[in-house]
């Protein structure tokens, strides 16, 4: 009876507390379609910023995408090929612009992340041409030829140090109809957009793909270099630069990756690569988490299908709450509502990602990322 009751009704708590607070983060109210800034009087210098490694199949899109934009102001951008052995860095050079700087990587020193290395070389390039702003972009992302306008006049609003988009992920194959979207929901959960954009709050997040930095404002909380180590890097530069001023995260169509994901192994190794280390390589975290994951995705099916009276009732109640918020990231990604009911399932495959992560991290093999070990040793 007892364990009908706490089964039943405390997921249903969860999930009526998830529904009606944390800044209702499943309505996706935070995107850059909505509430557009007005054009600054002035449009300022920006460097944007492009780590490369191994990007052959899909460089020559998204540096086409950035030569494209149609920017009033100062724009140039370096690519930092990091000891790519495919042939980035020619591609790159390909393109023949005088706009376009590619820089050879050196050698990861000992105490960095990979990409954050090539930022901080492209950063440092960066800074001879005294921009305002450095533009922080993946080398597998497209961008629409607004984006950049876009960015700046929401960034030189109110004064903001960062404004980051969540691009459009891949949603093509079956394996990521099933697991994308729950990516971006699970994301928005833990670090709800509207408190990020908040500057009264202390949730602070950032999405690694775009992020336009005021340079001065990086300066003063520390550079790339104050966050060397962090393997979820964006949200990391995210926390750094909210202890500077405003910033602002949202959703967009204006910048789309062009990364695939087409077996649900490609999105486990994306999940399992950093998972752990949003827990703090902590057993104790990851244990709360396991729990935590079954109590609120599983408990309610299983009560749902399996008890009885009034907690079978809380169950059914819970999945359909859990349901209902899953719908407004379907439509984002243009996907029928019959998968919203496949939450609960989704929950428990990442609840398995987040797993792997730290077996990988006790095996040594933490925070692979093409071909390197990056997870904290001393972790």
């Amino acid at each position: 009876m007892i364990a009908g009751l706490v089964f039943g009704f405390l997921p249903l708590v969860i999930w009526l507390y998830l529904l009606l607070g944390r800044n209702q983060f499943w309505r996706l109210r935070e995107r850059d379609s909505a509430d557009a800034p007005p054009p600054p009087s002035h449009w300022p210098s920006v460097v944007a910023v492009v780590p490369a490694r191994n990007e052959a199949d899909v460089i020559g899109r998204s540096l086409g995408s950035l030569l494209a934009q149609d920017y009033a102001g100062e724009f140039r951008i370096v690519l930092v090929d990091d000891q790519s052995d495919d042939g980035t860095g020619d591609l790159a050079r390909g393109f023949g612009d005088r706009r376009l700087t590619v820089l050879a990587g050196a050698p990861r020193p000992a105490g960095w992340t990979g990409k954050l290395w090539a930022m901080h070389q492209g950063a440092q390039h960066a800074a001879d041409f005294r921009p305002e702003f450095l533009w922080f972009t993946d080398a597998d992302i497209a961008h629409g030829p607004d984006n950049l306008s876009q960015l700046v006049a929401r960034a030189e609003e109110n004064g903001k140090v960062l404004v980051s988009l969540m691009a459009r992920l891949s949603c093509k194959t079956a394996a990521e109809h099933f697991l994308i979207p729950a990516f971006v929901f699970f994301f928005d959960m833990l670090y709800p957009f509207g408190a990020v954009n908040d500057p009264s709050r202390r949730t602070a997040a950032a999405a690694g793909g775009c992020m336009l930095a005021r340079r001065s404002a990086l300066d003063r909380a520390g550079g790339i270099a104050a966050i060397r180590s962090q393997l979820i890097d964006d949200c990391a530069l995210g926390r750094a630069m909210k202890r500077q001023g405003p910033i602002w995260l949202g959703l967009t169509n204006r910048a789309e990756s062009l990364r695939p994901y087409q077996h649900l192994a490609d999105i486990r190794k994306m999940v399992a690569r950093s998972a752990y280390a949003q827990l703090g390589y902590s057993p104790l975290q990851l244990a709360g988490t396991m729990l935590g994951l079954i109590l609120i995705y599983i408990a309610p099916v299983m009560t749902a299908l399996f008890a009885w009276g009034i907690s079978q009732m809380a169950g059914w109640a819970a999945w359909l709450i859990m349901a209902v918020m899953f719908l407004p990231i379907l439509r984002f990604y243009r996907l029928s509502p019959i998968w919203a009911p496949t939450l609960p399932l989704v929950g428990a495959f990442y609840a398995a990602f987040t797993f792997e992560s730290a077996l990988l991290h006790w095996s040594g093999k933490g925070g692979m990322w093409k071909g390197r070990v990056q997870a904290r040793a001393d972790a």
